[in-house]
């Protein structure tokens, strides 16, 4: 196999990072967090290079390290809200096994005031920009997706569940079974 099993994608708070290695655990594969590999590879947190360079750069940046990702990584990799927004990550993305998390605006402003270092958030209003970029970003994701999952109710665990009954992934050999 070539390429991740399964990418997620979706809004800021819709949970792709607990999704993802709840997922990636139960299915046996190994588990990348696009955020995570552009700070291992940039040396600087997210907010950081936003603040440095500005969100061009940073997503320039993070489309080079999709790029390699998408290359290079065969578990679950889940991708930061704005991933997709870049033409060539789109491109690329397009046609591959991604789920779009979908969650209501309750749920995510619940834990969008639990967490922290979301640039584009910072403001007064976070949830009145969360749902700007909610509606700007919907489209495309929707469009990208090859299914979509409620990530708004239940565990990551229990999402994580329904990702793997929609993509039929049940009665895959786990690690320890596979034969190839």
């Amino acid at each position: 196999m070539t390429g991740p099993l399964v990418i997620l994608i979706g809004p800021m708070a819709a949970g792709k990072t607990a999704v993802g290695r709840a997922l990636a655990d139960r299915l046996g594969v190994p588990f990348a967090d696009l955020d995570a590999l552009i700070v291992a590879e940039d040396g600087r947190t997210i907010p950081e290079i936003f603040a440095a360079e500005g969100e061009p750069a940073f997503r320039e940046l993070e489309a080079a390290v999709l790029a390699r990702a998408l290359e290079e990584h065969e578990g679950v990799l889940s991708l930061g809200g704005g991933a997709p927004l870049h033409r060539d990550s789109a491109e690329r993305l397009r046609g591959l096994p991604v789920i779009l998390l979908e969650v209501e605006e309750s749920v995510a402003g619940r834990r969008i005031a639990r967490g922290a270092g979301r640039p584009l958030l910072a403001g007064e209003d976070p949830m009145a920009r969360w749902r700007q970029l909610a509606v700007e970003r919907g489209p495309l994701y929707r469009d990208l997706a090859a299914h979509r999952v409620d990530a708004g109710h239940g565990s990551a665990t229990h999402v994580a569940r329904a990702i793997i009954a929609t993509l039929q992934l049940e009665g895959r050999p786990g690690p320890e079974e596979d034969t190839a």
